[in-house]
């Protein structure tokens, strides 16, 4: 337009140019408000999507089975000893906060039947509020206490207690609601707001997912460490050929990746929701009986009660819930005959759980990835990879294993008796992880420094191999551990080299010579 009107008075032509400018730009201003407009808009419409209530009932099914595998955990715990083996028979634990200590004496056995008597409240639903609350807050100083305890399962119920302790997961099969129901106002509606479900359902999808980004390396790819792991198996009856065989280890790798990497989303949609929970089913039964991993795939399986309609439970047991069969007809948005239905919150009371709901899912969405901010490869130097759902990826073979505190006064070097420090179990976790070993040294300097008034160099010599990789050492052998930092900053370079120690895979723990260093704290 601006060209075809050049010949034309100059008054003429600059003012059609303005006048083509500030058309322009006033189309884009006004694209940019509708696109505002619009943007808020589908804001608004998830804000309300979130915030509606819909049936409580598959919510409900959840909380009963959550409450019932803490209850079987603890049992196990029980029967194989070991609130006494990991919790008091230990004199140093390698606690993620320097106040979260051990109960004394009998303490943690109390601890643990607490945990015991809550998740039974809990999955009964009486004193709801209460007991949940206390449960999430009982589980996460166990799994504060030490970093050799450390799995992923549990790292799992701690964060699925905290989000049940924010839900209404009480307001259906619940003596709660019996209770209620005698009050004279009655009980509440048998509903809770989707939010609750759907944080619930985001951090199940975010452990399968990050589960496969996990496994988006060269190793796993070539089908390790699996293909070791199922070689171990190869006298098993009728299955033990073909676990053994190097083609199985590949095809399940492979297949693990796609699955996690997938899960989320098959469950997530309506349409492929049956393929994706029978294909949760069969993945974590076979990792229960493949592995030794605790209750962690009946957490999984039982997950699968939120993914499918919330009003599930209704039409599969209507004994369950009786007068309160959903009016119209059914659906995510289905509501109970009596009350609540599916009307979202005033915008005041949203605010702030749709606050909290974003900001803990950017802290799940992002920590998993933290590994990338440190040098070095996570399977190796271990930085970043608790908290990042990086499950069954790495085997690690220890052929020698010394720790060493030196007299910086008369430079005398003296190897600790590791045996007298540490359980056996404590060893077997931290000859592999150099942020244990910093851990450690700060202990040994710690306790050296008040029995001889002056603070020891602590080196180690720990030699290792990844995944049936060479053996080299995992940490620089001439580096003070005592002086580096702890915690999320803990990280030790390795040297560069690869050491020509080929040695079998046993750890040597007692490496004893001369004067014996400070005992440990009994």
């Amino acid at each position: 337009m601006t060209t075809t009107t050049t010949t034309t008075a100059g008054g003429s032509t600059s003012s059609t140019c303005t006048a083509s400018t500030s058309t322009s730009t006033s189309t884009r201003a006004s694209t940019g408000a509708a696109t505002g407009i619009d943007l808020g808009r589908r804001w608004s419409a998830a804000a309300d999507h979130l915030t509606a209530e819909v049936d409580a009932a598959s919510l409900a099914v959840f909380r009963i089975a959550y409450g019932s595998l803490i209850a079987w955990e603890v049992v196990r715990y029980v029967l194989h000893d070991r609130i006494y083996r990991y919790y008091i028979e230990p004199s140093f634990f390698f606690s993620y906060l320097p106040f979260v200590r051990p109960w004394g004496g009998t303490g943690m056995y109390w601890h643990f039947a607490a945990i015991f008597v809550l998740s039974l409240l809990c999955a009964v639903g009486l004193f709801y509020r209460v007991s949940a609350a206390l449960l999430c807050a009982a589980l996460t100083v166990v799994f504060l206490l030490d970093k050799a305890q450390y799995l992923n399962h549990l790292y799992l119920v701690c964060l699925l207690g905290l989000l049940l302790a924010a839900a209404p997961a009480h307001r259906a099969l619940s003596l709660d609601r019996l209770r209620a129901r005698r009050a004279p106002s009655g009980a509440p509606a048998e509903t809770a707001p989707r939010l609750h479900l759907f944080a619930l359902k985001a951090q199940i999808a975010i452990v399968y997912f990050y589960g496969g980004v996990a496994k988006l390396n060269g190793d796993w790819l070539r089908g390790q460490p699996l293909t070791m792991w199922l070689a171990d198996r190869g006298d098993a009856p009728l299955v033990g050929p073909l676990l053994a065989a190097p083609a199985t280890g590949v095809a399940l790798s492979v297949a693990g990746l796609l699955i996690d990497l997938s899960m989320g989303f098959l469950l997530f949609h309506r349409r492929t929701f049956p393929l994706g929970a029978a294909l949760a089913l069969a993945f974590n039964l076979a990792n229960a009986l493949l592995f030794n991993i605790g209750i962690f795939p009946y957490v999984m399986i039982a997950s699968l009660a939120l993914f499918a309609d919330p009003s599930w439970p209704r039409r599969r047991l209507p004994s369950l819930f009786p007068g309160a069969a959903p009016a119209g007809g059914g659906g995510d948005a289905a509501r109970p005959a009596r009350g609540g239905g599916d009307a979202p919150m005033p915008a005041r009371r949203r605010a702030l759980p749709l606050a909290l709901l974003h900001g803990y899912l950017l802290v799940q969405l992002l920590v998993p990835l933290r590994h990338w901010l440190y040098p070095g490869d996570v399977a190796w130097n271990e930085a970043g990879h608790r908290f990042s759902w990086r499950m069954k990826l790495r085997d690690k073979a220890v052929s020698e294993l010394g720790v060493f505190v030196v007299d910086p006064r008369t430079g005398v070097r003296e190897a600790l008796d590791l045996e007298e420090w540490l359980t056996e179990r404590q060893l077997g976790e931290m000859c592999a992880r150099p942020d244990m070993l910093i851990d450690l040294a700060h202990h040994v300097a710690d306790r050296f420094q008040d029995a001889f008034g002056v603070r020891p160099i602590v080196t180690a010599k720990v030699v290792a191999s990844l995944n049936g990789g060479p053996y080299r050492d995992l940490v620089d052998p001439t580096c003070d551990l005592a002086s580096q930092p702890r915690g999320l900053l803990a990280l030790v370079k390795p040297p560069g080299a690869v050491t020509g120690a080929a040695g079998s895979a046993e750890v040597t723990a007692g490496l004893r010579g001369g004067a014996t260093p400070p005992s440990p704290v009994p």
